[in-house]
């Protein structure tokens, strides 16, 4: 019966969008290769830096084209019939180029942009782990919603009875309206919690097909993990601490980022060096000419002598990216050492006092429960109602605590690129 209203209970709050069957938590996360816009981003992201790559690695490629020009001109007296006059001086040439030699421009710049992808692909991992914890986020909040909404039910019921028998009690002339309307006040408050409960219900769970990317796919039934990776051994601050520093995708993206931006700075500064090309022309001229070839090849030099403070702009202003990405990447590194600090000394005070305190709160209650059962069936009290409501408030504190602890950990592995250091004597 109880599971026949809880049905009827999430459709109303749902209104007819959800999905029927059970959504397990390791199907959630199995949507984080989903075409998301988070992960699609990063993928752009990625398609540039590798098509930055292509047109860096183009220089060297071979080129062929075709120029021509339509000209006239006038010659001075020169032996020829109708010297003096106007004559046409048109030429077609057929160039084929081949870079040999541009002394680091390419290397270069081809190096900063493998770089440039090495930074995408490990933002394209931190989008990943990024996505898995507001996936675990979001999963979590609507379970606890769904408890919070039991929990909340429960009280209301607990306070409207106490009312409706103030009010039956004052009908008849036992009791005072300021008892009654107290009461009264109660049951409204706790009416209004258990609503904006239910309201929960429907936002946690849109939320949670936004973080899987089935927008309009609401799930209507989710089943509990066992989570039995929170009693999963970890190592202390000091051996996690340098391995986080090295395996961090964020810390790498930077790390990257700084070394495309050396590559870019010895490119800048190659501009300075000479360029050697292969070249072989063909061409046609509508006037004869003693100094012009038809076919014609050789080699083509280009040495710059003068380029005004062009380069020395650019050399500035890669100057200026590096130094910001040193100083991104040395204040992420502090922030990475407090966070690691204070997510492990989570993890230690869940797994201790918090975790304590809410199995002994639940044990407790689950004991008064059954007292008020017995007391009902004896009908020596009446606080079989209450006693039910502090039970699901103590199982909702248990699961927000192993839900915290996994949440934690799971941080824990992304801060370290996705794996965890083995733990010397843990199985």
């Amino acid at each position: 019966m109880r599971r026949i209203v809880w049905s009827v209970v999430l459709t109303w709050a749902l209104s007819g969008v959800a999905v029927a069957e059970t959504l397990t938590l390791d199907q959630a996360l199995a949507t984080v290769a989903a075409a998301h816009p988070d992960r699609r981003m990063a993928e752009s992201d990625l398609e540039m830096s590798r098509a930055d790559r292509e047109q860096a690695a183009s220089r060297q490629d071979f080129s062929l084209f075709l120029d021509g020009a339509l000209r006239t001109g006038l010659r001075s007296d020169d032996g020829l019939p109708n010297a003096g006059d106007w004559r046409a001086d048109n030429a077609g040439r057929l160039v084929a180029r081949k870079p040999l030699l541009d002394f680091g421009r390419t290397g270069q710049a081809v190096a900063a942009a493998d770089q440039d992808i090495a930074a995408r692909q490990a933002e394209l991992l931190n989008v990943e782990s990024l996505r898995r914890i507001d996936i675990m986020v979001r999963y979590f909040d609507v379970l606890l919603a769904d408890q919070q909404y039991v929990a909340d039910n429960e009280f209301m019921t607990v306070a409207y009875l106490e009312w409706d028998k103030a009010r039956e009690r004052f009908e008849v002339g036992i009791g005072n309206r300021p008892d009654m309307l107290r009461l009264e006040a109660f049951y409204q408050d706790w009416r209004e919690r258990r609503n904006a409960s239910l309201q929960r219900m429907r936002i946690t769970r849109q939320k949670l097909a936004h973080a899987m990317y089935r927008p309009g796919q609401l799930p209507t039934e989710l089943a509990v993990p066992l989570l039995q990776d929170n009693a999963r051994a970890i190592p202390d601050y000091e051996s996690l601490q340098p391995w986080v520093m090295q395996r961090n995708p964020r810390v790498q993206v930077l790390q990257a980022q700084l070394a495309a931006s050396d590559a870019r700075l010895a490119a800048i500064r190659a501009e300075r060096n000479p360029v050697l090309d292969a070249e072989v022309v063909g061409a046609s001229y509508s006037r004869p000419s003693t100094t012009r070839d038809d076919v014609s090849a050789g080699l083509v030099f280009s040495i710059p002598l003068y380029q005004g403070g062009r380069v020395d702009a650019r050399v500035a202003r890669e100057l200026s990216l590096k130094e910001r990405r040193a100083a991104e990447l040395e204040k992420l590194k502090l922030d990475l050492s407090d966070a690691l600090l204070a997510t492990l000394q989570e993890i230690e005070w869940l797994r201790g006092s918090g975790r304590a305190a809410a199995d002994k709160q639940a044990e407790y209650r689950d004991w008064a429960l059954e007292r008020a059962r017995a007391e009902y069936e004896l009908e020596l009290k009446t606080n079989l109602g209450n006693s039910m409501a502090e039970t699901q408030a103590a199982q909702l504190r248990r699961r927000q605590v192993e839900f915290r602890l996994a949440l934690a950990l799971a941080r824990l592995e992304a801060m370290s690129g996705g794996s965890l250091p083995p733990v010397e004597g843990a199985r």
